[in-house]
């Protein structure tokens, strides 16, 4: 049965068939553009140290307030 608290659901069982938990599972499925290809966005190096906080703050990342900009590149691309 779906789970209507998961924006998109596919995406959200395809992430839990590759190993991701739950938690990080829910937390990519339910970003505003999840499941949609396009690469657009530029590489995190070319962010603001802002822009690079407001995102880790959209995927949950403790500690971000105490990171530098390196810190917020390194967290996000491993969260």
């Amino acid at each position: 049965m779906p789970d209507p608290r998961i924006k998109n659901e596919s995406q959200y069982e395809a992430l839990r068939d590759k190993g991701y938990s739950k938690e990080k599972a829910a937390r990519i499925a339910n970003t505003p553009d999840s499941g949609k290809k396009g690469g657009t966005a530029p590489p995190y190096e070319e962010w603001t140290k802002e822009e690079l906080y407001e995102q880790a703050k959209n995927v949950g990342i403790d500690g971000r307030s105490s990171m530098n900009k390196d810190e917020l590149i390194s967290a996000l691309r491993s969260n």
